[in-house]
């Protein structure tokens, strides 16, 4: 199984939707805490969906079990906590929720692709979900579009 992850922050719409289409992305999986944010004019969750299912055909799913509880995600942002307090933080409320037993995997069968905002997923919780998701099932290709 192939799960990819993607950051909509600095992209275009069309490089943006072209980088989901070559990878044949057939749904989103967005695990953004916020997922109506205007931070990127095409990232907005109805026009997200729109966009997705008409230019590719793919379907947007919110996921709030893989995003990040609201106080750890601002005292990050606030740098009151470091990104590896933050990842700890993250991976515990992952494991709180029992993500790897509430999720199936097969709700990623259809090629997946996990969102969120940064532009790289170094310091993105988007990884440290499709991370845990391996360490806790096993045999997922990871792929950062």
């Amino acid at each position: 199984m192939e799960i990819s992850t993607i950051g909509f922050t600095k992209h275009a719409a069309r490089s943006f939707f072209g980088r989901l289409k070559e990878a044949g992305i057939q749904q989103l999986v967005d695990v953004r805490l916020n997922n109506v944010s205007q931070l990127a004019g095409f990232a907005k969750r109805d026009d997200l969906s729109f966009f997705l299912h008409e230019i590719i055909g793919a379907a947007y799913i919110h996921e709030p079990l893989l995003a990040p509880s609201a106080e750890t995600l601002i005292a990050y942002r606030n740098k009151e906590i470091s990104w590896s307090e933050y990842e700890k933080e993250y991976l515990r409320l992952l494991e709180s929720r029992n993500v790897s037993k509430a999720l199936s995997r097969g709700f990623f069968e259809p090629r997946t692709v996990l969102l969120c905002s940064e532009h790289t997923p170094e310091q993105c919780h988007r990884r440290l979900a499709v991370e845990y998701l391996n360490d806790s099932w096993g045999g997922i290709t990871i792929t950062h579009l």
